[in-house]
């Protein structure tokens, strides 16, 4: 169980890039689906039934809830024989694929009670009422050294998720039962339970009297890299709180991403490709992706290399991570598709974008802070996952459970003071965020043939400038558009961007004039990009240029003129020469 806050507004990865927890678009909320409950930690659905999940209450009960109702009669009761105290209790509980069997983790009392209680893993069967387990059915798990139990030295760091990976059998995370240090030396250990994922073959009979079996292909059933136990997936875990499989809808990778609760420094977020056990995580050795402060020199680890986390934070940030899941749903907007959720018990829920490689290895990136969209949620000590993949998560502020739900869209406002400029070859483009709307993600710039056209190029920007270098001569039309998790918002005013001197000049427009008292004329006119400056032509004629020639830095010009006739009109001066002129127009001097 977490009893430490996640980062508030960073995330520090493993590969030591420091990266800020941006506000997310208001683009989500919370619903509430039942409250009344004691102590939630575990939210799953009910396979058998689209409608209803099971809410596992610390303190020894699971109940069911159907379309937001609890249910009178509990799914389980072990409120009997469950020790609740600390990080103790009823801990986790997993369906088997088809629904038929229920499977729960929790830790029992001893006898005298001296406040430590061992872990237990149990096995059920429906009763005749499918919501209610039959008691009866019960076969507790029996462990290396012929015990029904699996002995704990403290009441703490318990772990305590069960769940069935793609590959048809059960995971079960163990913390390393340490008051700290791991002081009983789990984690490290071949021939110990504790600090361990393990994976069994629980599809045996019903009279098997161990319940389960070891699959074949379990990393160290060949005693390679080291002679352990068989049951072990995994070593060098502290406190793996909650994990989860990435396994629901398109896209779904089968890794397992796991929030590991650290200690004094560190907490960390791993993430394993599917079907690659065997990796040692680090712990003691390791916090995060540092060396864990204070280690004995004389401690070493079970074998080597050890795996970096997928991200890891200070303690100066969070205390506590609450490991999530991969949304693959379709509710909400579609840019969350493959956004990893997390939360800090003490306060926050974040999501993570992943960045998959060649070798099925996950990097972190684009951290959004969703906790004052979410109604700044605290005392998070777990998510669910619906059947339909739609995310809970549950609290013990009112003791509550809610779905995340979409919020009501709102694009970004379009984009304001774009400035583009021209060196050489290169083009700057620099703007700012458009007044309103909704908050900005990140950019798309376009550029076209033509205003309005993208037919030359569309990119994704994450900031608020670009350097677009070795552009070929020509005339571009550029503008830039916000993005956020409702789609893109209108561009901005285009941009006439002239590399070089290819393609035709942009002319002055709009030339008007007009005559005052004492011979006063003024001229204005429509300026453009590439100008430097102006050149007004006045003659006696239609296109003459015979009474003056004027040089101009605006795009305005007045003064007096003697009696007369004047036909006028505009140039611009540009790095490429003069332009042809605007249109012309007739002033009467009197």
């Amino acid at each position: 169980m977490p009893t430490r806050h996640l980062f508030r507004s960073i995330l520090v990865l493993s590969s030591a890039l420091v990266l800020l927890a941006g506000p997310a678009a208001a683009q989500l909320r919370t619903e509430l689906v039942a409250e009344g409950f004691d102590h939630p930690v575990a939210i799953v659905p009910d396979p058998l039934a689209p409608n209803t999940l099971i809410v596992v209450e610390q303190t020894g009960r699971a109940r069911a809830v159907v379309n937001g109702v609890i249910q009178t009669t509990p799914f389980l009761d072990l409120e009997s024989e469950v020790k609740y105290e600390n990080e103790q209790g009823l801990l986790g509980l997993a369906f088997s694929p088809d629904g038929s069997r229920v499977f729960v983790q929790f830790v029992k009392r001893r006898t005298p009670d001296l406040g430590i209680g061992d872990t237990v893993v149990a096995r059920f069967r429906r009763s005749a009422d499918p919501l209610v387990l039959d008691a009866a059915s019960r076969l507790d798990f029996v462990w290396p050294g012929g015990q029904p139990f699996i002995p704990q030295h403290a009441p703490m760091h318990k772990g305590g998720t069960l769940a069935f990976g793609p590959d048809g059998y059960l995971y079960l995370a163990l913390g390393d039962s340490g008051m700290g240090g791991d002081d009983v030396l789990g984690a490290q250990g071949p021939f110990s339970l504790l600090g361990k994922m393990l994976r069994l073959d629980v599809n045996v009979s019903d009279t098997d009297p161990r319940g389960y079996a070891i699959p074949p292909t379990n990393p160290f059933v060949d005693n390679v890299p080291i002679p352990a136990l068989h049951e072990i997936w995994s070593f060098g875990w502290r406190n793996p709180w909650r994990y989860s499989f990435d396994d629901y809808g398109p896209g779904a990778t089968g890794a397992v991403i796991v929030g590991d609760v650290g200690q004094d420094s560190r907490e960390e977020i791993d993430y394993e490709p599917a079907g690659r056990g065997g990796r040692n995580y680090g712990w003691y050795l390791r916090e995060g992706t540092i060396p864990t402060p204070g280690v004995s020199p004389f401690r070493e680890p079970a074998y080597l290399p050890l795996t970096e986390p997928l991200a890891d934070y200070p303690r100066s940030i969070g205390h506590s991570v609450t490991g999530g899941f991969v949304y693959r749903g379709a509710a909400l907007p579609s840019f969350y598709r493959g956004r990893y959720f997390v939360a800090d018990f003490f306060g926050g829920v974040y999501s993570v974008g992943l960045s998959i490689d060649a070798a099925g290895e996950a990097h972190a990136a684009n951290v959004l802070d969703h906790s004052a969209e979410l109604g700044l949620p605290r005392l998070i000590p777990t998510f669910g996952r619906g059947l339909d993949g739609e995310l809970y998560f549950a609290t013990f502020v009112g003791n509550a459970i809610y779905k995340i739900v979409p919020g009501t869209p709102e694009l970004p406002a379009p984009p304001t003071g774009f400035v583009t400029q021209v060196n050489g070859s290169t083009v700057n483009l620099s703007w700012e965020p458009g007044a309103g709307g909704g908050a900005v993600l990140s950019y798309q710039l376009e550029a076209g043939s033509a205003p309005g056209l993208a037919d030359l190029l569309v990119t994704d920007v994450g900031g608020q400038e670009l350097a677009v270098s070795g552009v070929p001569p020509g005339r571009y039309f550029v503008r830039v558009r916000g993005l956020n998790s409702s789609g893109l918002g209108a561009p901005s005013t285009d941009a006439a961007v002239r590399v070089g001197c290819g393609g035709p000049p942009l002319l002055p427009s709009g030339l008007t004039g007009s005559v005052g008292p004492g011979g006063m004329v003024s001229l204005q006119w429509q300026g453009t990009s590439e100008a430097t400056g102006y050149l007004v032509e006045a003659g006696s004629g239609p296109g003459l240029a015979n009474l003056a020639q004027i040089p101009v830095g605006g795009t305005g010009l007045s003064g007096a003129v003697p009696a007369g006739t004047y036909y006028a009109r505009v140039r611009a001066l540009t790095s490429c020469g003069i332009t042809p002129a605007s249109n012309e127009v007739v002033l009467v001097a009197p």
